[in-house]
């Protein structure tokens, strides 16, 4: 009879026991999932953020503008070879002329003081320039061409990084949960047993073997978090936009 109450004692504080731990678990686990979870904005946001914030993108942009107005230059060159001309000149100027009769001639010499000034147009043709447009245009053309490609695969290969991060990012906040709820579970399960083992209920190996399986179950916790950690930092470095 005394042992029968033993068992039904038993069965009673166990029952109490695990809805306490039912009841600690979903504690334990909201607040973990509170504190890791993370309002990350959308994809195509952060995409657009990278494109911006991005410095070698950047410089793409610049070589591009530079590239086309190299080939406006050369386009335009062939206006150097034509323009307007003027000079003026005040002064006093010495003017001989000749009369010329059936006999004799006869010479006259003057000074006067006047304003002359010569405008015209002129237009060099170098044989040169002439030959070499063409092909500097095409030279021009096609550098402005490779800007832009080499522009267009740098902002490729920028949101495939994003891309990455970004799913990345998420599969580590998923573990992190996880390993956050497996944490929450071994610690109550570890303070179970810790009772247990005070009252005699268990022997020291299990004792042992749960205590090294909490410590290898807050190992990886910590391990997941310093993941979470730095794929976020990196997120937030590529596309200069705060994460939280």
């Amino acid at each position: 009879m005394k042992n029968m109450y033993k068992i039904i004692a038993m069965l009673f504080v166990f029952n109490v026991a695990s809805k306490d731990i039912n009841a600690q678990n979903n504690i334990e686990s909201s607040m973990n999932t509170n504190s890791i979870s993370l309002l990350i904005p959308q994809l195509n946001e952060l995409i657009d953020s990278a494109l911006v914030h991005n410095g070698m993108v950047n410089y793409r942009k610049l070589e591009i503008e530079a590239k086309e107005s190299n080939l406006k230059y050369k386009r335009q060159y062939w206006t150097t070879n034509f323009g307007v001309q003027a000079d003026t000149r005040y002064g006093t100027f010495n003017n001989f002329s000749s009369i010329s009769g059936d006999n004799s001639t006869v010479n006259l010499a003057s000074n006067t003081q006047q304003l002359n000034y010569n405008v015209g147009l002129y237009l060099k043709i170098p044989v040169f320039d002439v030959i070499n447009r063409k092909s500097q245009i095409k030279q021009a053309k096609a550098e402005l061409e490779q800007a832009r490609s080499l522009a267009k695969s740098q902002e490729d290969e920028l949101r495939e990084l994003v891309i990455r991060y970004y799913e990345d990012l998420l599969l580590k906040q998923n573990l992190l949960e996880l390993r956050a709820s497996n944490l929450g579970n071994a610690r109550v399960n570890m303070e179970m047993v810790e009772k247990e083992f005070k009252n005699g209920l268990i022997a020291i190996s299990e004792y042992v073997r749960i205590s090294d399986m909490t410590s290898r179950i807050a190992a990886e916790f910590s391990e997941a978090k310093s993941d979470f950690v730095v794929t976020k930092k990196l997120l937030e470095n590529l596309t200069g936009v705060e994460i939280r």
